[in-house]
């Protein structure tokens, strides 16, 4: 129940605006239902009519006044009535379609332009198979659902309606007779629908799932056949889809039951209307032919009575796909944006130091990550950060460009607490390369100024000089507008990085973070890169996170952090001196290089 109203609400703060188009359909759908439920009672009319013809006809004393010109009339009005209803229905489901187009689209507009506020955490929570069947499994749902089962709930409801009303006008014995079993069938599906609805919920769970797993495994399938990981792989995938299978299967089956199980009702009915109308016709008052009308109206009431129910109940699957789809994307609306401030304070330049001070921080609750980090850093100043894997390197970084707040201390520019910026004018002033380096599809000169569309192509050929990737990109064909598409990877591991570098030199940052940028190549690559780095570095306040201990020797501080905490702290001859953690670490490095 409570999925179906936030259902409620996800659907009507889209459809709300096409209140005037749902205001025509229902009116159509009005008039397509009255000649439908009005067409049985010709039907009735036009068996009465022959069978008075036929009586008429059959006795040689009134052969000569019997006609068919009264049969001729209802029958035309019976066929016109079937006219109006069939385009009744084709206007509406023309306009239904428009409004199912508009708001699906609305809708995947509306969930990527929301992801672009939320928070980093999110996606560190969040697998992006799980993430992308969002906008495909889920609204491909919603999509359905609303461009063919809406109509169907229009026309089923007034149906129903219309149905009811009209048997009561033809006779109100027949109609409680008809209606009678209505209880235990409402019962009977309710109880099926709960159970299908469990299964349903967690199918779209189950899938999510799944995908997620398959993008992990072909982002690193070079690492599972490197490997020879391919039957593990495999296994795995059989898991997860395994759980798919068992889930949809438990849906269809109870979705299934719904159909079937209505039918048989509405045929027990209809058999039910014809016993008792024969019996009424037998020993009633009304004449045998008005009597056969009466029961042949009935008959087609009976069998029409149960369409509307069993039209939505055969619609259900779809129908609770379409709830669970709106239960997915709502709970990614329902995410909390990034904190941002109204009216933040300008930043046109970091003039004097960065602070860390005493930061404690935790992504969870009760697991504390950094406990009390503190680190000064002066303009211009080169920061290292080494550490073990988990010692916190990465998530002082975050903390720095605002992907978190911290949880207590604040980190300040000049004085002035980040949390006071407008995160707009914050990232501004921040430049990130990080580990794995990421292309978009378009060209590379797209690609170079991503961060400032309004770049000349003279800024975008001197960032590349500084990132010594502007003699490579010359040597294509097509230069600065060769295409990058996943078909066309022209770009090493390295290139990309190089790429990146100066994508970020383009955006001339004040405060410059290197996530590893060299951890991923090769010793030559490494050297180009490191030549690139220190282009980039050069003038900045910089914070480098890295590995390979060569790359920072040059460092004007060098933070050693162990298991979230700062344990020494040093240039790299300070820190040898100390014979401490980072003397270690470099020995030990340097034993294999």
């Amino acid at each position: 129940m409570k999925d179906l109203k936030n259902a409620g609400k996800f659907y009507w703060h889209y459809l709300k605006q096409y209140w005037l188009t749902f205001v025509t359909v229902a009116i159509l759908i009005g008039f397509a239902t009255y000649f439908s439920v009005t067409a049985p009672t010709y039907m009735g009319k036009a068996i009465q009519q022959l069978a008075e013809y036929l009586g008429k006809w059959m006795n040689p004393m009134t052969r000569s006044s019997a006609n068919q010109d009264a049969f001729r009339h209802t029958m035309l009005i019976f066929v016109l009535l079937y006219l109006g209803n069939a385009a009744g229905m084709l206007i509406s489901s023309l306009l239904l379609s428009q409004v199912s187009g508009k708001s699906t689209g609305t809708m995947r507009v509306g969930l990527f332009r929301k992801m672009q506020r939320m928070q980093v955490s999110y996606f560190d929570r969040h697998t992006d198979g799980d993430i992308l069947s969002r906008y495909t499994s889920d609204l491909d749902n919603i999509f359905n659902a609303m461009n063919q089962a809406l109509l169907e709930i229009f026309l089923s409801i007034a149906q129903f309606i219309g149905i009811i009303i009209m048997m009561y006008n033809q006779n109100v014995q027949l109609a409680w007779v008809t209606i009678a079993s209505t209880p235990v069938a409402i019962l009977l599906a309710a109880w099926v629908i709960r159970q299908a609805g469990v299964s349903v919920d967690r199918q779209q769970d189950d899938i999510g799932a799944l995908n997620g797993y398959i993008n992990e495994q072909i982002t690193g399938q070079k690492i599972i056949i490197t490997n020879g990981l391919q039957k593990e792989s495999i296994e795995g995938f059989e898991t997860y889809n395994q759980a798919v299978r068992q889930s949809a299967l438990r849906g269809q089956i109870w979705s299934g039951i719904l159909n079937p199980l209505l039918q048989g009702i509405s045929l027990l009915n209809t058999a039910i209307v014809i016993f008792f109308g024969s019996w009424l016709v037998l020993h009633g008052s009304m004449s045998q032919a008005v009597g056969l009308g009466l029961v042949v109206v009935f008959v087609q009431y009976a069998q029409q009575y149960y369409q509307p129910i069993i039209s939505l109940t055969s619609l259900y699957n779809m129908i609770q796909l379409a709830i669970t789809g709106a239960r997915r994307i709502t709970e990614v609306r329902e995410q909390p944006d990034e904190v941002d401030v109204a009216h933040g304070k300008p930043i046109d330049e970091l003039s004097s130091k960065i602070m860390i001070d005493d930061v404690h921080f935790s992504y969870l609750p009760d697991k504390e990550i950094l406990h009390g980090v503190s680190i000064e850093v002066d303009k211009g100043e080169m920061v290292a950060l080494v550490g073990p894997t988990g010692s916190g390197k990465t998530t002082v970084m975050n903390l720095l460009n605002r992907f978190y707040d911290v949880d207590s201390g604040a980190i300040t520019f000049d004085g002035t607490d980040i949390r006071d910026f407008k995160l707009a004018d914050l990232r501004r002033h921040v430049g990130i390369v990080l580990q794995d380096p990421q292309l978009f599809s378009g060209t590379i000169a797209e690609n170079i100024k991503f961060g400032k569309p309004e770049a000349t192509q003279e800024e975008v050929e001197d960032a590349a000089k500084q990132a010594n990737i502007h003699d490579f990109i010359m040597s294509l064909e097509q230069g600065y507008e060769t295409p990058i598409t996943d078909e066309n990877a022209v770009f090493s591991a390295g290139q990309k990085q190089l790429m990146s570098i100066a994508r970020t030199i383009i955006t001339n940052p004040n405060l410059l973070i290197l996530d590893e940028a060299t951890s991923n190549v090769d010793t030559v690559t490494e050297a180009k890169i490191q030549a690139a780095m220190d282009n980039v570095i050069q003038g900045r306040t910089s914070f480098v996170i890295a590995h390979r201990l060569k790359t920072i020797l040059n460092a004007d501080k060098i933070v050693v952090l162990k298991d979230g905490e700062i344990i020494e702290q040093g240039t790299h001859q300070a820190l040898l001196d100390e014979d401490g953690f980072y003397a270690e670490l470099y020995h030990n490095q340097m034993v294999f290089e």
